[in-house]
């Protein structure tokens, strides 16, 4: 597996795909104020955390949120359960996912927690959770993990004289933005880059734009107005146009999307046009290869990334090796088989150089600084390839497994050869919600499509 061109790493099927009650691709999400969503909920799994780190020594954990009115009931709710077992609390506010995982190695925590439901709607929330280097946690202790919740954990509370103790951090955003800058060669600055940044009105509302204005950019700035409802509307990485609009309106350089926790992000080039995460990696596996700064001989990607990227890559003499959905799984196979470019093509690009999760301004920093080294458009330097035509469609159903009907079985088998070779379908349920996804991609647009098309149908027929 590790000489082929094509990898897949990290297989969740291995495992026998264990339905959990709580945590879900990451970490644990639902409506606010619903279950699993709920104080209750949130302050036992801060007990249960607490609990399942005991290590000997007095334990502190980071927490940080985007800006959902419902981050507040959900930030003392898992303070509650944290000091209730003895554990100091460290919080951070509004701030972006990656800033929590570095935050977490650098006040040297036991545990960092991320309070998002990431490019969800505001009515939606979530809890992330991190070990002590910064990396989500592994199947393995999630699983530990649910096992605490749902036990009676009344006699492993802390004595009165022990219950931990909460702090606020107030410089939480300033450590992250110099953290972020110091990822560039101090003689990289961007004077004389018009830039439109969309900050969805969630994690990064602050962080970006600072961090860009410092860095010499010219910065407008869209989404910065968090009301604790707005997150995500009709802004940010998943919502794309306002942007477009924007960079074509302004005459910008570059646009920057990020999504409500941003860890992920989306460029927009000077016309106008999205440029997602397949292509942002291609730039910097290509920039990162000819500076011998690309360890692993290629990158990591999910199995949702594009074709063409994969194509690209095996004509640069490089490894594309695929892992299921979910940045951390790719985190996981950039570890193991010491790869340091990874991401999805929804724009989660980890640089394991500078960061140990998805981490939408430096993946952004990066990308900018190519296209200001090569000193042509962001729409030269950020087409690395045409993309093979690819859709994805979705299919809502009221339960059970309709994957493993026999009929459905039928139909993606036949798909798969009707495809023959020239294209390829990934077809899994959805980790966070009852929802099948359906990706085809081939040469061939009107057969991928067909093909995708009667799978939804037996699909429907089948539920």
């Amino acid at each position: 597996m590790i000489g082929s061109r094509r990898r897949r790493l990290g297989s969740r099927e291995r495992e026998g795909h264990v339905s959990r009650r709580y945590f879900g691709t990451d970490g644990i999400r639902g409506r606010a104020n619903t279950h699993p969503m709920t104080p209750d909920v949130a302050m036992r799994v801060g007990m249960a955390v607490g609990l399942h780190y005991q290590n000997g020594h007095r334990q502190k954990v980071v927490i940080g949120k985007d800006t959902r009115r419902s981050g507040y009931l959900i930030e003392n709710a898992l303070t509650a359960g944290f000091l209730a077992v003895g554990v100091d609390v460290f919080l951070l506010g509004p701030i972006p996912t990656p800033a929590v995982a570095m935050l977490t190695r650098s006040l040297r925590a036991d545990y960092g927690v991320m309070i998002s439901a990431s490019h969800n709607p505001h009515d939606d929330n979530g809890i992330k959770l991190f070990g002590p280097d910064g990396y989500k946690l592994s199947d393995a202790a999630e699983r530990e993990i649910e096992a605490l919740i749902d036990s009676d954990m009344s006699s492993r509370l802390a004595a009165a004289d022990q219950l931990g103790r909460a702090k606020r951090i107030d410089e939480a955003i300033g450590r992250y933005v110099e953290a972020a800058k110091r990822t560039l060669p101090r003689e990289m600055n961007f004077e004389g880059m018009r830039v439109v940044v969309d900050c969805a009105n969630g994690a990064g509302y602050r962080a970006a734009p600072m961090a860009l204005a410092e860095l010499g950019a010219e910065v407008i700035s869209l989404g910065i107005d968090p009301d604790g409802f707005n997150i995500n509307r009709d802004v940010g990485s998943t919502s794309p146009k306002a942007l477009c609009d924007k960079v074509r309106e302004r005459r910008a350089d570059l646009g920057i999307a990020l999504d409500g926790d941003a860890d992920r992000v989306v460029l927009v080039d000077e016309k106008g046009r999205v440029i997602d995460g397949d292509q942002l990696m291609a730039v910097v596996a290509s920039f990162w290869k000819e500076e011998g700064r690309l360890s692993g001989n290629g990158i990591v990607a999910t199995v949702m990334s594009n074709l063409g990227l994969e194509r690209f890559l095996a004509g640069q003499g490089l490894t594309l090796a695929r892992t299921p959905v979910g940045d951390r799984y790719v985190a996981e196979a950039m570890r193991e088989h010491a790869f340091n470019v990874g991401g999805e093509q929804s724009g989660h690009i980890i640089l394991s150089d500078f960061t140990t999760t998805g981490d939408g301004l430096i993946a952004a920093l990066q990308v900018m600084a190519v296209i200001k080294r090569d000193g042509r458009p962001a729409s030269e330097v950020c087409h690395r390839f045409d993309p093979v035509p690819q859709i994805l469609k979705n299919f809502r159903h009221k339960g059970g497994k309709p994957l493993e009907d026999e009929q459905v079985k039928r139909v993606i088998a036949a798909g798969t050869d009707k495809l023959n070779g020239h294209g390829r379908l990934v077809i899994r349920a959805s980790g966070t919600e009852p929802v099948i996804r359906i990706m085809g991609e081939g040469d061939n647009a009107a057969l991928v499509e067909s093909v995708v098309d009667e799978i939804v149908d037996v699909l429907a027929r089948a539920a």
